[in-house]
């Protein structure tokens, strides 16, 4: 085949891999709407993907066990774990959130017009000492504490008694989610397991859609993304682990009320970078001042120094250098993320961003014609 065949060759091969590449995309846009269960069941696949190998690899008597058996050994394993942690952890977070509730229908119970006038008293006595308000004041005149701390406490007093009365509807609505959860939840197992077994045909099925005189190329993107991206999601997770366990042990120490909950809501948001942790300390520091500015100090302390023992020494260690995103991109990534997909999205944000700052690096570098090594060389 002459030069001139082989290049006429070569571009019709690119047009017609680009116009399938094309198509996919457009696919995945078309049905956006169902591509989070997916992108779940693939993150849990690639999560998963290091155990499996190591045991599918395992010899014993020379047979190896299959993927599906590796597979079912996890999924075993993980099922354990969540019965344990219903067993021990939810009693306590049931028992929590059950003072929780109870505080709050007898905080609104007790919502008499001697209480709120005695709030009002206070509340303006406190003004008037730090000179915002005081008789004759401008402030005074125009804001009436009390009419103010009524009208809001008769707001608070009706939404807790008609959604926390309303037993019926709500015991209806959390049914419902749950076995929608719990539906979604075996799906995205189903799926994941699936991309689990035929990890190598998938891996197979993708290179045969990139030309060969790229395929060189597509390796060192695939390592790049590969190291961000295990880096990103692994070590989130790890450090999310990390920071509940700690918190747990600093509102024992401390003895703040509701330590179960309080720690398993750090460890849920601090999956969500930077918001997350910052979310989550809030309730933590407020339920603390409300035993005593002390503890309120303590508990703001531990906080601050868990966060420090996770932004200069778990990150470096666990996630690595080449891991590791401006924190503008991350926020730009959460923002956007949660605007799309709501909280779902955000969880999924950092992830992505991961992969895409891993290709526009590539190609920038590309572009400029520098040395494009693998990431294993340095």
């Amino acid at each position: 085949m002459s030069n001139d065949n082989l290049s006429a060759f070569s571009r019709r091969r690119l047009i017609i891999l680009g116009g399938l590449w094309a198509t996919v995309l457009v696919v995945l846009i078309a049905f956006r709407s169902v591509v989070l269960p997916f992108a779940g069941a693939a993150l849990i696949a690639y999560l998963l993907a290091p155990l499996v190998d190591r045991i599918s690899s395992l010899r014993l008597r020379k047979w190896s066990p299959p993927r599906w058996m590796a597979i079912i050994l996890i999924y075993v394993a993980f099922f354990f774990v969540t019965y344990l942690f219903i067993l021990l952890v939810v009693p306590q977070l049931y028992q929590e959130l059950a003072r929780i509730s109870r505080g709050a229908v007898d905080f609104a119970n007790g919502l008499t017009p001697d209480t709120v006038r005695e709030y009002a008293t206070t509340a303006e006595q406190w003004l008037a000492a730090h000179g915002v308000s005081g008789a004759g004041g401008a402030f005074a005149s125009s804001l009436d504490l009390e009419e103010l701390l009524r009208e809001g406490a008769h707001n608070v007093s009706m939404w807790l008694r008609e959604n926390l009365g309303n037993i019926v509807n709500i015991t209806r609505q959390v049914v419902s989610a749950v076995l929608a959860g719990v539906f979604m939840t075996f799906f995205v197992l189903m799926v994941a397991a699936f991309f689990s077994i035929d990890a190598a045909g998938i891996r197979r099925y993708v290179r045969s859609l990139i030309p060969p005189e790229h395929t060189d190329d597509v390796r060192k993107l695939v390592a790049r993304i590969d190291r961000s991206l295990s880096g990103v999601v692994r070590g989130q997770i790890t450090i999310c682990l990390v920071n509940g366990v700690l918190t747990f042990i600093g509102l024992i120490i401390l003895g703040v009320k509701f330590a179960w909950l309080l720690a398993f809501v750090a460890t849920v948001l601090s999956l969500v970078p930077i918001f997350g942790s910052i979310i989550s300390s809030v309730p933590i520091v407020a339920i603390a001042l409300s035993e005593g500015w002390k503890t309120g100090l303590g508990a703001l302390a531990w906080i601050v120094g868990v966060h420090a023992l996770e932004a200069y020494f778990l990150n470096p260690k666990i996630m690595g250098t080449a891991a590791r995103i401006h924190p503008l991109i991350v926020a730009f990534a959460l923002i956007a993320g949660e605007r799309t997909y709501g909280l779902v999205g955000a969880l999924f944000a950092v992830p992505v961003a991961a992969i895409v700052v891993a290709c526009f690096e590539f190609l920038r570098q590309k572009a400029q014609g520098e040395e494009i090594r693998f990431p294993s060389q340095g």
